[in-house]
């Protein structure tokens, strides 16, 4: 970890330290992972105006989102299974992002509950939930954030049914049930004898904490995937915002949009904001990358509400790049989870300082000196 000094440095520490089908479920995609390419060549393609003689000697990075006042227009996005990949993960993950004062979000299928969650930290954090179809659990849930002071509700809607994931299969995470399938998992896990024992031994209970209480006592992960594809509902309709927003009152964030006219219908339904993403490559693959979806998004939302961005971001200078694109913040996926399995609570601690500083100089060298001067002038055309 003290060589690390980037995102794809903690990405090999990660493959070193984590279970085959572990890694392959953070690091892969759907199908044959073409979007997934595309988050990261597509960012990688978009070149900057370098200016120079500008008074960069201050630069501001601060900024404000959903009523919360943040040091760097980022945070921690939510991640399915994120405890599995350090010893109550998310718990670590919390507080390092509250420690750097940027936000953290849970995901409903977490490792460790609300609850847990909340008990562990001293800061707030935001919950993101998925349609399910026992509406009863929903607002169980809604409750639960409402209750640890959760500040804002991430609703994703880009997974009315679960994607196609190849590694998942040829790992073992998926496609191999009963002993067959335990017995490959145990082998990986053996294999890596540190995770074994940190997170594997030490790390229990490993139910999924918010999923628990339906899945009953002693459920695992093959439970867990099996809920997860009876479960998510495939019925949803933008109609049924109002049952959410009938049980929550604080911001209202709509992630998993694409689509211009998805955009302008978040608008009309009264979303506080909307999170510019395809899953991290993850569900429907063959879509457009974030980044070249983001531009018209923005453009048709107005400035009516607020755009967030997640996918392909690997640097510090891709948050700049998404924000010139038309975000006024950057959630962070696998950059994070790569830093938390390949050095825990110190290794997110760690790559948020390294995000921030190449913000720092991405800004610089474009001459901005606040996120309130990163707008699409600063792109070559």
């Amino acid at each position: 970890m003290r060589k690390a000094a980037s995102a794809l440095d903690y990405r090999e520490l990660a493959r070193r330290r984590l279970p085959r089908f572990l890694f392959e479920y953070i690091d892969g995609g759907s199908y044959g992972e073409v979007t997934l390419r595309r988050n990261v060549t597509d960012l990688e393609a978009i070149a900057l105006r370098q200016r120079v003689l500008c008074d960069v000697s201050t630069i501001e990075l601060s900024t404000s989102l959903f009523g919360q006042e943040i040091p760097l227009p980022i945070a921690l996005g939510p991640i399915g299974l994120g405890g599995m990949m350090a010893r109550r993960g998310e718990i670590q993950a919390a507080r390092a992002a509250g420690a750097a004062g940027i936000p953290f979000c849970l995901s409903t299928v977490s490792a460790c509950s609300i609850d847990e969650v909340a008990k562990a930290t001293d800061k707030p954090f935001w919950f993101q939930l998925y349609m399910i179809r026992d509406r009863r659990f929903m607002a169980d849930l809604i409750a639960q954030a409402k209750a640890a002071g959760c500040t804002a509700l991430f609703f994703t809607v880009d997974m009315p049914l679960p994607g196609s994931r190849y590694r998942d299969l040829r790992s073992g995470l998926a496609g191999a049930p009963g002993f067959r399938g335990n017995l490959r998992r145990t082998l990986q896990a053996l294999a890596r004898p540190g995770w074994a024992y940190d997170v594997g031994l030490r790390g229990r209970p490993h139910q999924l904490g918010n999923v628990a209480p339906v899945l009953g006592k002693n459920s695992g992960l093959e439970d867990f995937l099996g809920w997860m594809r009876n479960n998510f509902d495939p019925r949803c309709t933008w109609a049924d915002l109002d049952f959410i927003r009938s049980l929550w009152d604080g911001p209202l964030i709509i992630k998993g949009i694409l689509d211009s006219e998805d955009a302008r219908a978040a608008v009309s339904v009264g979303a506080d904001g909307i999170v510019v993403s395809n899953h991290g490559g993850r569900q429907l693959d063959g879509v457009p990358s974030t980044a070249s979806a983001l531009p018209a998004i923005a453009d048709a939302v107005g400035g009516r509400l607020t755009v967030l961005a997640d996918g392909g971001v690997r640097s510090g200078l891709d948050v700049v790049r998404l924000m010139a694109l038309g975000a006024q913040g950057v959630m962070l996926g696998r950059a994070w989870i790569y830093a938390l399995a390949g050095g825990g609570e110190a290794g997110v601690a760690h790559i948020l300082r390294l995000f921030e500083a190449e913000m720092r100089i991405a800004m610089a060298l474009t001459g901005c000196t606040s996120v309130g001067d990163i707008n699409p002038d600063m792109l070559v055309k």
